[in-house]
């Protein structure tokens, strides 16, 4: 089947749309017409050459759309369902059989080395395979995935909202609701106010933090921040010693820190404005952290992969949030036609927007982000084939 998509063809390649041949869904897999589609800070990693893929590759991780055609093993699925498409996972190594999809066995590989599950392509151009991403590939038309990454939703709700909870708004929220689980009345910090961190600040107003403290370098974000339920911010570009803001404003440091930006200097400030039995979870890619003589005490350093999500439940109660208006999603986007790619891409890497969405077709909403800025994650640890965690 002939569809178009878009290619990046070398390292540092802007995306160029051409068009390839993709294969009929076999075994589970379900053919989805794409309809939107996040770009993700991990889309730009992959585009600059910081993850095992082999150019030429098709990125693109954040679909949602309208099942197209089946595999001869789906069961889940059939034509015309709605659904929005996230990480891939075996479905066969303990975790996975344990309900824990998200610390699958197999993450790396099935996502980051550019195959799927049974090592082969199902993209070609020009005759030459093309690689995937996520074993999804959702810069594109039309996207093969498992039936297992697929999520049902409602058919009134807008794509564009949908997409992004494929990958970074589960990530931020489930760090919250998932991994830390801060009981009602606890403290909370969020270093960094792009879509993972928003989305925490959001999840945290859900359990209800008592303090929401989130910390980001421009006004834009930290207002959006206070307005989805931030009782603080501090802007770290105008304070001297960060782990001293963060401690004033609570009585023994914070019960819970999120850092989203990878940055060790953030990481570190944020540890020590833990409270002594305080925990951080830390979702940035590609970091590196020297303890040095830092006193841990009894603190808790914790790794998070996709929100520590199972999507198939996870995803569809963020939607109920959202229509009861308590996860105001659609606050973080700005909507791209699928043509304007590159600028939609540069806009994200810029900090120009907090959530990037491409459209193929007209949504079914018209909600905007006009002049949101947001702060990019940082992949510059990443490199000689070392993949990092899910982000």
């Amino acid at each position: 089947m002939r569809i178009k998509a878009a290619v990046t063809k070398e390292k540092d390649a802007p995306y160029e749309l051409v068009d390839m041949e993709i294969q009929e869904p076999q075994g589970d897999e379900i053919l989805v017409r794409i309809q939107a589609v996040g770009v993700c800070h991990t889309d730009e990693a992959g585009r600059r050459g910081a993850l095992p893929l082999a150019f030429p590759v098709v990125l693109g991780h954040e679909g949602a759309g309208i099942v197209e055609k089946v595999g001869p093993g789906v069961t889940e699925f059939q034509p015309g369902d709605p659904v929005c498409l996230t990480y891939a996972s075996c479905g066969s190594c303990g975790p996975c059989m344990e309900g824990r999809p998200y610390a699958c066995e197999h993450m790396n590989e099935l996502n980051f080395f550019g195959v799927y599950p049974d090592g082969k392509h199902r993209l070609s151009w020009k005759g030459e395979a093309v690689s995937s991403f996520f074993s999804q590939s959702s810069f594109a038309e039309y996207a093969l995935v498992s039936e297992r990454s697929a999520v049902r939703i409602d058919s009134e709700l807008d794509f564009a909202v949908a997409a992004p909870l494929g990958c970074g708004i589960q990530t931020g929220a489930g760090i919250v609701l998932n991994s830390l689980k801060p009981g009602f009345g606890a403290s909370l910090a969020v270093g960094g106010c792009g879509t993972v961190g928003l989305s925490a600040v959001m999840a945290a107003r859900l359990c209800g933090c008592s303090r929401i403290i989130a910390v980001g370098g421009n006004e834009s974000s930290l207002q959006l921040a206070r307005e989805l339920g931030a009782t603080d911010t501090i802007n770290r570009k105008k304070t001297e010693d960060l782990t001293a803001s963060v401690r004033g404003l609570t009585e023994n440091g914070v019960d819970f820190a999120i850092d989203t930006s990878g940055n060790e200097g953030m990481i570190r400030s944020l540890l020590n404005s833990l409270t002594y039995t305080g925990t951080i979870a830390i979702a940035g890619g590609g970091f590196q952290l020297c303890m040095g003589s830092f006193d841990l005490g009894a603190r808790t350093i914790k790794g998070v992969s996709e929100g520590d999500s199972n999507p198939k439940g996870f995803i569809p109660k963020l939607l109920e949030a959202y229509r009861q208006g308590k996860f105001p999603v659609d606050r973080l986007i700005r909507r791209y036609p699928f043509e304007d790619i590159n600028k939609a891409s540069a806009d994200s890497r810029e900090g120009k927007c907090i959530k990037a969405v491409l459209q193929m077709g007209q949504g079914q909403g018209s909600l905007y982000l006009e002049e949101s800025l947001c702060e990019t994650g940082d992949f510059s640890g990443i490199a000689g084939g070392k993949v990092p965690p899910a982000p």
